[in-house]
């Protein structure tokens, strides 16, 4: 691999994004769930989707954690 060539999960998700990439409802940081293709909030209990490598980040498409 070159230098500078994106590190790219299962369906081309980059997880080197998660450095730039806060829960929009608390800030905090995200877990890559590569199982489901999801972005985890902890603090805000949500699950954001990623879908064809495009995290979305909206809260009303999240799923609810416990």
């Amino acid at each position: 691999m070159e230098p500078g060539t994106p590190v790219r999960a299962a369906h081309g998700f980059d997880r080197r994004m998660l450095e730039a990439l806060v829960c929009p409802r608390t800030q905090a940081t995200l877990r890559f769930d590569s199982a489901r293709q999801e972005l985890v909030s902890h603090a805000a209990g949500l699950a954001y989707p990623i879908r064809d490598g495009i995290p979305v980040m909206l809260e009303d498409e999240a799923r609810r954690i416990d």
